[in-house]
C-alpha cells in the first residue's frame, strides 16, 4: 500500500500542507498501526490536535484522506499488473502477487485500514473502522468490475455479470489475505496459485472483448 502523489510544485500551499500531514499520518500507522490516534499523529507533524481537525474534521476524515491515497496507490499497481505484457493466467497471478504483496510490505497500514482497535475506539468515541473501510472494498470491486467489462466478452448481461466477478474478486482476495497476513500459513506464491486455481475455470473460458486491450 504504497502512495503517490503530485510534486511538491504543482501543488498549492494548502495541499501541500495536507499532503505533510498525512505523510506524518503515515509514520505514525506504520509505526502504531490500528492503534494511531489523533494525538501521536499531530505530536509527529508538530502541531495540536484542534489544528489537525482543522484539516481533516475528525479521525474519520483523516481516515478517509489515508484510504484515498493507498487505494489510489493500489489500483495503480493492480492496473499495470492487468496491462502486463503475458497471458491471462499469468495476468491473473500477477494481479493476485500484487495486492498480497502491498498488504504484505505495509502490514501496519493494512491493519489501521481495515482493523479497528480496542484502545483506538475507547479513546476516540465514534470511529468505526468498518463503516469506513467497506467503501474502500466497494470500490476496489467497482474498478475491477469495469476493467472485466471493458476486457471480457460476457455476454447480454456482460456488464452485471462483470460487477459480480469484481466485488467477487476483491472478496476473496481481501478475506483470503487477512487471514494469510495473520497466520502465514502459506508463502505467498502457493496462495497465490491457489487463488488463481479458484477463479480459473470460468476465466478460461471466457473470450476477451473484440478491439479491447485482453484480460
Amino acid at each position: 500500500m504504497d502512495t503517490t502523489h503530485r510534486t511538491a510544485d504543482q501543488q498549492s500551499p494548502a495541499d501541500q500542507r495536507r499532503r505533510e500531514l498525512l505523510e506524518a499520518a503515515d509514520r505514525v500507522v506504520l509505526r502504531d498501526g490500528p492503534g494511531a490516534s489523533m494525538n501521536a499523529i499531530a505530536a509527529e507533524a508538530g502541531i495540536t490536535k484542534p489544528i489537525l481537525y482543522r484539516h481533516f474534521g475528525d479521525k474519520g476524515g483523516l481516515y478517509r484522506a489515508l484510504a484515498t491515497r493507498h487505494t489510489d496507490a493500489l489500483l495503480s499497481a493492480l492496473r499495470a499488473a492487468l496491462d502486463a505484457p503475458a497471458d491471462r493466467r499469468r495476468r491473473v497471478e500477477s494481479t493476485l502477487d500484487t495486492y498480497l504483496a502491498s498488504i504484505e510490505a505495509m502490514p501496519q497500514v493494512y491493519r489501521f485500514l481495515m482493523h479497528p482497535a480496542e484502545e483506538t475506539h475507547q479513546a476516540e468515541q465514534g470511529f468505526d473502522v468498518g463503516r469506513h473501510s467497506a467503501p474502500v472494498l466497494r470500490r476496489m470491486g467497482e474498478e475491477l468490475g469495469q476493467v472485466i467489462a471493458e476486457r471480457i466478452d460476457l455476454g447480454p448481461a456482460g456488464e452485471a455479470q462483470a460487477r459480480i466477478w469484481g466485488h467477487g474478486i476483491v472478496g476473496m482476495m481481501h478475506a483470503a489475505g487477512d487471514w494469510w497476513l495473520g497466520e502465514r500459513p502459506c508463502s505467498r506464491a502457493e496462495l497465490v496459485r491457489a487463488l488463481a486455481d479458484l477463479l480459473w475455470g470460468r476465466l478460461a473460458e471466457a473470450a476477451d472483448r473484440a478491439g479491447a486491450p485482453g484480460f
